[in-house]
């Protein structure tokens, strides 16, 4: 009976462990072109959205952007997030785009959680300080000396924010048709070193991959559904 009873817990963990590795596989393995491609399409959707005023604004003035087609979050009890992505740089005085680095975006909790999620992330990185981390090449977590909040939404003039005030990164997400700001505080956030060496041909920095202009064909229409985007405060 007492073996009975043990098993009960390895079981469930080899349940919990299965369920969780189904779950996030589902975002990992993405080429930098698949990654690319998923980006297009998550801005596109985002640019359709009526209340993306407020981050058309806030991309305005924005020192970068980081986009993650689907980041999955799963659970039970312990819980999981994981993510695929690049950012761009953004030089605000010519309205040039940099880049792509490619990143990755990994959590976990504890908790009262069952089931899983996919949504789509972009954070809006609006000062130096924001956009720092992501060019060191470190890990790194969101919150803490790194201000993330909810991005603003709605119409330009509804959602204005006091630039001496603002977080350093803003963060929305997309699920399932809906567009919002969402909190991410203690995501973690790595580089994908295999990515920007695939990109670019040779193991590439962050730093360096940030300095370099946005100037393929596939990324290119990735910056200009940015601007479509950009274009809806006007």
């Amino acid at each position: 009976m007492k073996k009975r009873y043990f098993l009960i817990p390895l079981m469930f963990l080899f349940m919990v462990s299965i369920f969780m590795n189904y779950a996030i596989s589902t975002a990992m393995a993405k080429t930098p072109q698949e990654r690319i491609d998923g980006a297009v399409k998550v801005i596109r959707e985002m640019s359709e959205q009526e209340d993306a005023g407020a981050m058309a604004d806030v991309l305005h003035n924005a020192k970068g952007v980081v986009i993650f087609p689907s980041v999955v979050k799963a659970g039970f009890i312990l819980g999981g997030k994981y993510g695929e992505g690049l950012i761009l740089k953004k030089d605000a005085s010519t309205g040039r785009w940099y880049g792509p680095s490619f990143v990755n975006v990994v959590g976990a909790s504890w908790g009262l959680q069952i089931g899983a999620q996919a949504i789509a992330l972009v954070l809006v990185i609006n000062n130096e300080r924001g956009l720092e981390p992501f060019t060191a090449g470190d890990s790194f977590k969101l919150g803490g000396d790194i201000g993330v909040a909810a991005g603003p939404v709605g119409r330009r003039g509804e959602a204005a924010t006091d630039i001496k005030l603002k977080a350093s990164i803003y963060s929305y997400s997309m699920s399932k048709g809906l567009f919002a700001g969402l909190s991410l505080e203690g995501a973690g956030m790595n580089v994908d070193e295999n990515a920007n060496q695939v990109y670019w041909g040779k193991a590439t920095t962050p730093r360096d991959a940030l300095k370099k202009k946005a100037s393929r064909a596939s990324i290119l229409k990735l910056t200009r559904e940015i601007e479509r985007l950009m274009a809806k405060d006007k």
